[in-house]
């Protein structure tokens, strides 16, 4: 009798457990969500803000690679590799918010590479990590309660979040433009 394997198992992979193959699912679920919203979008369409809001679906991605870069480091450096929050400059805030953005000779497919880039890094993060428990206190920043601790699986979990919450917004964003859906 043979033993089931997760789409994630082959014979050169090493196996995951079960909980690290949810996470990798529930990951790769939400990538695609938001990766299809720019389907067949010019550089132009992906830049273009549909809203009265400044996200556009370019943008988007760059801001979901950027955060999902920054927890990755988070999980293996702890809170430095994130910075001080209330030390931030107001160029440091301008650069964040160019995160949102597709800046002058970025291209979709550009960040569409980034983006499979980083994501291929976190991969190989859950599938390495020695233990999930493993915690870090956060980084100082208005938005975090002083002295709380993430683990690597809490982080995770908050990848997944982000990522399903700006597929939304992509999505929206994506129906104004040209009235294509992800779903629906």
């Amino acid at each position: 009798m043979s033993k089931s394997t997760t789409p994630r198992e082959t014979a050169a992979a090493p196996t995951v457990s079960r909980e690290r193959a949810d996470l990798l699912e529930a990951l790769a679920k939400q990538r695609h969500f938001l990766r299809f919203t720019a389907r067949d979008l010019t550089d132009e369409q992906a830049g273009q803000r549909t809203t009265v809001s400044a996200l556009c679906v370019g943008g988007l991605i760059k801001h979901v690679s950027s955060v999902e870069r920054g927890w990755a480091a988070f999980i293996v450096e702890g809170p430095s590799a994130m910075g001080d929050f209330d030390q931030m400059t107001e160029e440091d805030w301008g650069r964040r918010a160019d995160e949102f953005r597709m800046l002058p000779g970025e291209t979709l497919g550009g960040v569409l590479k980034d983006y499979e880039e980083v994501a291929a890094r976190t991969d190989e993060l859950v599938v390495s990590l020695p233990d999930l428990d493993a915690a870090h206190p956060l980084p100082t920043a208005p938005w975090f309660e002083p002295g709380v601790q993430w683990s690597a699986r809490r982080v995770l979990l908050h990848i997944v979040a982000e990522t399903a919450q700006h597929a939304g917004h992509a999505d929206i964003i994506r129906e104004a433009l040209d009235g294509a859906k992800s779903m629906g």
